[in-house]
């Protein structure tokens, strides 16, 4: 077991929120690995290979969904003849109250299966979100608005979810319905009657869908807008899609919905020669424009792109402190927001290192950085916990004691 000590004592105030105790067992390439007594802000640095990243990872799956890497539940186990199945467990706080959470690899199903657990009872997946709302960042992010728009959707809808957790079963219902829909139409004869019913089903979720994401990116939009000045430039971000924009011009829910339903009737002959839904929300395109020199994103320099991300970060974290919901009543009294930055600090120049320092140091959010070097870190001196990590936690060292 490799229990890490924390080498800069001080840190910000609200300590307890977030992940407060943090147990890794043989998950990734760390046979053990405990973290104690965690602080608003924690760095995480050494060289690569160390297992930082994987770090990230298994606090990522304290929520519903496969994490910032899209894992499979069968690839987190460790590897190796002294390897096994793999459990991660932390405690819990929101200020006041603290909660046991624990997720780990069903070993008695038939197939991998993630179990979860909170307070010591079995609970669905989807429930960890009532008790953390996980924000990342990662390197592969950085050029978001440059990448296929089904990777932009994807962004998308994690930035929708971390506000409105209870749409998730929406967003799965949704597919779940678009996959029996193009069986249905494979068949020589397909069922018309069934359509009918399957596509009225896909309408009700499409609505759910497109609402939340027109909600969620109008509340950042709004709080990207009253932000004062700062290295991290400001974005518009631009949502195009049947429902979205019917739902922005104000037209009716339900007479949308029947319109819906009707367009998929309208497509079924052009899906079925495609092999694929042509229309729907899975089809809505996302975007962004630098409003300091009203480029589009994907057109402005990797810099500039990482800022815009930055900053919509910080937007969207901000959001999940103050405890945008909608009515749905979780476990804690306010949604508790951990934010996961990947190698951020890399590329930033100083200026924005700075900036970034003193966002997550006003944010009412517990935050994870990693990097290889502790130097790109000083602006952080004093807010935050360091910690150097060495290849499999073999050897955890107090850096404060090399100096």
């Amino acid at each position: 077991m490799a229990l890490l000590r924390q080498v800069d004592q001080e840190f910000a105030d609200e300590t307890n929120i977030g992940v407060r105790r943090l147990i890794l067992t043989q998950f990734r390439n760390h046979a053990r690995f405990e973290l104690e007594n965690i602080g608003k802000i924690s760095v995480l640095f050494g060289p690569n290979g160390a297992g930082k990243t994987n770090i990230l990872e298994a606090i990522s799956l304290l929520n519903s969904g496969r994490g910032i890497r899209s894992a499979e539940i069968g690839e987190l186990s460790r590897m190796g003849e002294d390897g096994g199945a793999f459990a991660v467990s932390a405690l819990l706080g929101d200020g006041i109250d603290e909660r046991k959470i624990g997720l780990g690899l069903d070993i008695n199903a038939p197939s991998p299966r993630k179990i979860a657990r909170l307070n010591g009872k079995d609970v669905s997946a989807k429930a960890l979100s009532d008790s953390l709302r996980i924000i990342w960042l990662t390197p592969q992010m950085d050029r978001i608005f440059a990448s296929p728009q089904s990777e932009r959707r994807k962004f998308l809808d994690r930035l929708v979810l971390s506000f409105y957790p209870e749409v998730q079963g929406a967003f799965s219902d949704y597919e779940k319905l678009i996959r029996e829909r193009q069986k249905v139409l494979e068949n020589a004869n397909p069922d018309n009657i069934w359509l009918n019913a399957i596509e009225e089903q896909i309408s009700s979720h499409a609505i759910a869908i497109a609402n939340a994401r027109v909600e969620a990116i109008g509340a950042l939009q709004t709080e990207i807008n009253n932000r004062i000045q700062s290295p991290f430039p400001k974005a518009q971000l631009l949502l195009d899609g049947f429902a979205e924009n019917a739902i922005l011009e104000g037209v009716d829910l339900k007479k949308l919905e029947i319109e819906i339903a009707k367009n998929f009737k309208d497509y079924r002959t052009r899906d079925q020669a495609v092999g694929r839904s042509l229309f729907g929300t899975h089809k809505t395109s996302f975007a962004a424009r630098h409003l300091g020199n009203n480029m589009m994103a994907e057109k402005c320099s990797t810099g500039e792109q990482k800022a815009l991300i930055i900053g919509l970060i910080i937007a969207q974290a901000k959001l999940v402190s103050q405890g945008l919901q909608s009515g749905v009543e979780g476990y804690f009294n306010r949604p508790n927001p951990v934010i996961l930055l990947d190698e951020a600090f890399a590329h930033l120049d100083d200026e924005r290192r700075q900036a970034l320092s003193g966002e997550l140091a006003n944010l009412r959010a517990q935050s994870w950085l990693t990097g290889t070097d502790k130097e790109l870190f000083s602006s952080l001196k004093n807010k935050a916990n360091f910690y150097a990590i060495s290849p499999n936690c073999a050897q955890i060292t107090n850096h404060n004691l090399e100096q």
